[in-house]
């Protein structure tokens, strides 16, 4: 009997020897971080305020300063700068953001993400005959650093919601990095399987032992230049950062490397972080979920995959959906197709708005329900495999799908104050240590902070193999696709807040963010429930599920249907804030370091 790894196995030998068998799918995107362990974790419940984070540090930070009357935007300034100290493989001053903001009013979202600098151009990740350079030789060094955006937007945003003064944000930050935190044991791990951040001389000298091991878990590391840049930043705003010395050295250090990049000073001093018109999609009679725009992918394909299972008859919903504590194999045959055609059209016209326009005008138009029922009646009982761009708007593009490539390091927020406002927030460096380029920003101390490698986001050929356009490529001041999902859900009977939540995971953040909202919303599990609950997902090519969490009944149901499934690490890390009865209730993601902290 053929198992179905030996079958995998085999199929490259089948295809050799000129065996017919079934089309090549799309690739399964990598772990965007390494997995480094599973950790329980209990459901926090707090009256009044709360804070959501991937570190203990950081959360306390934001309760702390919840606790001296600041707002959820105060409080998200000091966890993500709590957060570059304690989680820098993930995100911090040399990458981007978005915001998601509820005032009690509004919704507001808030860009923060990378550009491209102006010397950006589409051949900057192709070799000579015109094929890109392999993805970990474009990740590495100078040419993939995008000019960073998350301290410009958490500054307008607080200047316009905050209420405690910057400098105080900054304080439990400053003092982590002059004291210095333990060395934790994710960090150690991903320390020591990094192929490339040892290349990098500075991270090298901070990070490593002189034998080239990764420094100890429990080892006490300072960081004395990151102290003194966010003591720069505290005192004088963003421009400490985006102009003067600190800037100069970002430039330097970019510009000077052995793969030297394009960023310039005017690129940092010109950089302007957007207010964009957030989605609010519908979802049930009950819900309203609001979610970023483009250059965002993530409200688009989390909505289109929740509207597309909605749409198919016979879905089980409810209790009947889960077999065993887990999605069973009739529900998940349902999402996984969702996704297929959910993950075509983003490939093929999700990219930053100010470049690209929306089907039609308007990106609501692939969410509408006819549409969305259209495409659900593409669905059978036998898997797609692999699905094709629909056309929304009856007018084809001459627009090429971007090939899959990986996305990566991530973190995120979800802070609900004593006032109502909510934030969810999700920043990113993009790789697991991003362009694996420490900057001291000109200290000539130890330590610093990483630069982003976000222009790895772009596809890294401009056009296919006919000469058509990628809608996300390439092009100066661009800011390139993300799937991020930052989101908040509210009660559509009364307009109450309902959720706040998000998480890292690079591609498979709609699927993580899909998951929690069905498991809480749906199925009737409270937030860390849902958020232990294992992962799964397709982005157009395999049936993924995360690895010995399914049991092998649901994997030969779906092969059955013509899936194929592949078991690998999928490392989310959601924090999560619902509403209860008695205030908030709070989880984090049991496979990272994330905690909640609240009164």
């Amino acid at each position: 009997m053929t198992t179905r790894r030996g079958l995998l196995l085999l199929l490259p030998l089948l295809a050799a020897a000129g065996c017919a068998g079934p089309p090549t799918p799309a690739p399964t995107p990598p772990a965007p971080e390494a997995a480094t362990g599973w950790t329980d974790k209990p459901l926090v419940v707090a009256r009044r305020q709360i804070a959501a984070a991937a570190h203990p540090l950081a959360a306390e930070a934001g309760l702390q300063v919840l606790r001296e009357g600041g707002r959820a935007v105060d409080a998200a300034v000091a966890v993500q700068m709590v957060l570059n100290v304690v989680e820098p493989q993930s995100s911090g001053l040399g990458g981007g953001a978005f915001l998601m903001l509820w005032d009690g009013r509004e919704v507001q979202a808030w860009d923060g993400r990378e550009t491209a600098p102006a010397a950006a151009d589409g051949a900057m990740f192709l070799r000579p005959d015109g094929t890109p350079v392999p993805f970990q030789e474009a990740v590495f060094g100078g040419r993939s650093v995008g000019t960073p955006g998350v301290l410009r937007m958490l500054e307008a945003v607080h200047r316009e919601h905050g209420r405690l003064p910057w400098a105080r944000l900054f304080a439990p930050a400053i003092a982590l990095a002059e004291q210095g935190v333990p060395v934790g044991e994710r960090l150690h791990r991903q320390l020591a399987g990094d192929p490339l951040l040892r290349r990098d001389a500075r991270a090298r000298a901070f990070w490593y032992r002189a034998d080239g091991t990764p420094h100890p878990v429990g080892h006490r590391l300072r960081n004395p230049a990151l102290a003194a840049v966010l003591r720069a930043v505290a005192q004088q705003g963003s421009a400490a950062l985006h102009e003067g010395p600190i800037a100069q050295a970002m430039v330097a250090d970019v510009r000077g490397h052995a793969v030297p990049g394009r960023l310039s000073l005017a690129d940092l001093a010109g950089y302007r972080a957007l207010r964009r018109v957030p989605l609010c999609t519908d979802w049930s009679p009950h819900w309203r979920v609001c979610g970023f725009p483009p250059p965002s992918s993530g409200h688009l394909a989390l909505m289109q995959m929740l509207g597309i299972v909605d749409a198919l008859p016979g879905v089980p919903d409810g209790a009947a959906a889960v077999h065993a504590g887990v999605p069973g194999p009739d529900w998940l045959h349902a999402y996984t197709e969702a996704a297929r055609l959910a993950y075509a059209d983003r490939a093929r016209y999700v990219a930053d708005p100010d470049f690209v326009a929306a089907p039609g005008g308007d990106w609501n138009r692939l969410l509408e329900p006819a549409y969305l029922a259209r495409r659900a009646a593409l669905v059978g009982p036998r898997s797609l495999g692999r699905a094709e761009a629909g056309d929304p708007v009856a007018a084809p593009r001459a627009q090429a799908d971007m090939p899959a490539q990986p996305e990566a390091g991530t973190s995120h927020i979800s802070i609900v104050d004593a006032d109502g406002r909510a934030v969810a927030l999700t920043s990113t460096i993009e790789s697991q240590f991003g362009a694996r380029l420490l900057s001291d920003g000109g200290t000539g101390l130890a330590g610093g902070f990483l630069l982003n490698n976000q222009l790895t986001d772009f596809a890294l050929a401009p056009t296919d193999a006919l000469g058509r356009p990628v809608a996300n490529r390439i092009e100066p001041g661009k800011r390139p696709r993300s799937s991020m999902s930052p989101t908040l859900v509210f009660d559509r009977r009364d307009g109450s807040l309902t959720m706040s939540l998000g998480s890292p995971g690079g591609a498979a953040i709609p699927h993580f963010v899909a998951k929690l909202m069905t498991g809480t919303l749906r199925w009737g599990l409270d937030p860390q429930q849902a958020a232990a609950l294992p992962n799964f997902g397709s982005f157009n090519g395999p049936t993924v599920l995360e690895r010995a969490r399914f049991p092998a009944a649901t994997l030969e149901a779906l092969e059955a249907r013509g899936h194929a499934v592949q078991e690998t690490e999928l490392t989310s890390g959601l924090q999560a804030v619902r509403r209860t009865p008695q205030g908030w209730a709070g989880a984090a993601d049991p496979r990272r370091e994330g905690a909640v902290r609240g009164d």
